[in-house]
């Protein structure tokens, strides 16, 4: 799905939901991935100038689970350790988007290259 603006970001919110129940994903572990869509959608909207959001729905045996991907196309990320640390923002916000993201989930990958974009993938089983 696209993200281009701040409507964008709220319909990932309710895709992420919506995705989660279907999975049977518990309150608390819903809550962490919607919290964590919704990082990664604002940083790919205001950060990478828009982009896109991809699902995949995971199976391994009786574990379920749900892997999202965010990508741009934007400036990408100069010092990915900085950009991890608590508190570390390149904007106005309180620096705990991509580190918080992490914590949420399961599974963390950045790819990123200054002047070629931004791909944060995470995944969360149940």
């Amino acid at each position: 799905m696209p993200l281009r603006e701040e409507r964008d970001i709220v319909l990932s919110r309710q895709v992420v939901r919506k995705l989660t129940q279907e999975l049977n994903f518990s309150l608390v572990d819903q809550t962490k991935m919607v919290t964590a869509a919704s990082e990664l959608s604002r940083n790919t909207v205001v950060y990478g100038r828009g982009g896109e959001m991809r699902w995949e729905v995971l199976e391994n045996g009786p574990k379920k689970g749900l892997r999202l991907s965010f990508e741009d196309s934007g400036p990408g990320i100069a010092d990915v350790n900085l950009a991890l640390t608590d508190g570390w923002t390149s904007g106005s916000g309180m620096g705990m988007g991509l580190s918080g993201s992490k914590r949420l989930v399961n599974e963390f990958d950045i790819r990123t290259a200054e002047g070629a974009g931004t791909c944060v993938t995470i995944a969360r089983w149940r």
